[in-house]
Formats: structure tokens, sequence, C-alpha cells
């Protein structure tokens, strides 16, 4: 294992120190290992609290900032946050018009956000509502779920509703604006590589040269089945053509297409396959509206991508032009 880090006990509080240095304009809570916007809380505002497992950056951490964000636990590689930490974030974000809870469909930080919850409600009333994004189409259940996974559409989520919060709508609409967004939203992905998790120091599973996993979720769970390495614009096909079979994106303004990397495949072979499920989507009688391509949920140093569909009106795009302010996502400021 070559990595970029001191101890692996301790790749979490380091990487929380160096998001600290390089962006004073938050505050980092190191004990609790939260990252909140630097004016938080926001009085007046719906506070947005997002997080889970490490090794997905910029993932949430390098969404909290003006328009997404107001915090984000930190969790150990690939581990939900505890309920202390969601507790902690959820009372540092409220600002007297409740909290949003944003929450991928993973197992332990859906059980985790629930017991905070019910936890802050009980200590200091603040009224809290829970959004559990679940876009994935590539299998039912995972190792790591009941239903399907959350993946990209997690932030669109945290734009769009961070967008509407930032606008000082109520609680009920920022809500309102997180479901649909999630509704309206599919995603499928897949593997080149595997991935490593420092503490592991090998690779979490083993995928062959020539071989490459369709379907395949964040942390290197099985996907939906293994395929000899085909040519990008055979794997475009592969991975747009489930997502226009589960919902239909034609009609209305169009959709928000989203090509992501997964932590180690360089951004000359992510346009490459945007270039690819453009020409997809172009066939299928699909609009492109807007579209966002780069590493904004990885797994760490896993070679990949997913792709990601959201369906949009007039409404949404306004909110996805709206100015966002963070480390990992940044315009119109």
């Amino acid at each position: 294992m070559k990595k970029l880090i001191n101890d692996p006990a301790d790749v979490v509080s380091d990487a929380l120190r160096g998001i600290a240095a390089a962006h004073p304009e938050l505050r980092v809570d190191h004990e609790n290992r939260i990252v909140f916007r630097g004016d938080a809380p926001v009085q007046g505002k719906v506070g947005l609290v997002s997080g889970g497992g490490s090794g997905h950056e910029p993932m949430h951490g390098g969404f909290v900032g003006p328009g997404m964000l107001d915090a984000a636990c930190a969790g150990e590689v690939f581990t939900s946050p505890v309920p202390d930490q969601m507790v902690a974030a959820t009372q540092g974000v409220d600002g007297g018009a409740g909290v949003l809870h944003i929450v991928k469909n993973y197992t332990g930080d859906v059980m985790n956000f629930e017991m905070a919850a019910e936890l802050v409600a009980a200590e200091s009333g603040t009224e809290v509502v829970s959004v559990v994004t679940d876009d994935d189409v590539a299998v039912q259940d995972s190792l790591y779920t009941a239903g399907r996974r959350g993946v990209g559409v997690t932030v669109l989520v945290e734009k769009l509703a961070g967008a509407a919060a930032e606008q000082g709508r109520p609680l009920a609409e920022v809500a309102d604006v997180a479901r649909r967004v999630n509704a309206q939203g599919r995603s499928m992905g897949m593997a080149l590589t595997s991935c490593t998790v420092p503490a592991a120091g090998k690779p979490t599973f083993d995928l062959p040269e020539g071989e490459m996993e369709i379907g395949v979720g964040i942390h290197g769970e099985p996907g939906r089945r293994r395929v000899p390495v085909a040519p990008a614009r055979e794997i475009a096909e592969m991975l747009v053509e489930p997502v226009l079979s589960d919902l239909d994106f034609t009609g209305g303004d169009g959709v928000i297409a989203f090509v992501n990397g997964l932590g180690g495949t360089p951004l000359i072979e992510l346009y490459l396959m945007y270039a690819e499920v453009t020409a997809v989507l172009e066939k299928a009688g699909v609009t492109v509206a807007r579209s966002l391509v780069g590493s904004y949920m990885t797994s760490l140093d896993m070679a990949g991508c997913t792709v990601t569909l959201l369906k949009v009106d007039d409404g949404l795009l306004r909110l996805w032009d709206a100015p966002v302010r963070t480390a990992g996502l940044r315009w119109g400021v």
C-alpha cells in the first residue's frame, strides 16, 4: 500500500486538520469530527446536516458552505458517524427554523441519523426532518442496505435543497425539494479497479485485469455483474440504459446529467465518458439542461465512474444555478 498518510488510525483526523488549514472560512470541530460553515448557526435559516463514512471526499465535508450544507459529520473510512456527532452537528446549525438531515441509504447512516433526530427532539425540541436518498438502480438490496443505495443524487439533493434553504424557505419546502430530487433522480456505477482502505492495507476486493464490475456501489460492494472491460461507448450504454429503463426522463425541461469519478479516474476519461453518455441520451430523446463532470462522490482510489440523471423543471434549474460557495462546488459567487 502506497498512500500519503502518517498512520492509518489517524487518516480522518489528519484530513480534518488539513481541511481546517486550507479553508479558514469553515469551522472544524475536531473532537466531534464535524465540519461547520463558519457563520453557523444562521438565524432564521433551515440548517442542513449530512454525513457518512469518510473516503468519499469531497462528499460531504467539501459541500459545507453557503448554498449547500451547514454541517457534515465525518465517520471513520467507510463507517457511519455516531449519533453523538449528528446531535452536535444538528444543535450547532439550529438557527430556529428547523434542521434537515440528508441521509444516504446505508443502514448504519440511516439508523444513526434516526437516533440522533430522536435525541435532539428530546433534548432541545428542535424540529428535524430526514430525507433518505436511494437512487442507485443497480441492485434492490446490497451488503450495506435494505433497498437501493444512496449515491450520486445525494450531491444534487445537497445542492438544490441547500439553495432552497439559502433563499429562506421553511423546513417543509426545503424537505420537499430534497424528496422531489431524490424521486426524480437515478444512478448507476461501474468500477475498473478496487480501492484500498488504509486500515486494511490491501484492495477491498479482487478484480482481475481485463474485467470490470457493473453496478458497483461506493464501498466496493458487489454490483450487478462482472464483465470484460469494454470501450467507453459500450460502458456508457451499460450505465445509462438501466437508468432510462427505471424512469422516463423525456419531456419537461430536460435533465441534469452528472458523470462522477470514483477517485482513481482522471478527468480526461470522465469527459470522454460524458461525451458517450450524452450520445446515448441524444439517441433516447433526452435533453440535457445542465451538466456536472468530476469527482464529487468518490470511493478512495477506486477507478470507475457513476452516471446520475435528474429530471428537472424550471424551478429546480433556478435552484441549480443559484450561487454556491463550498470547497468542492463553487459558482455564482
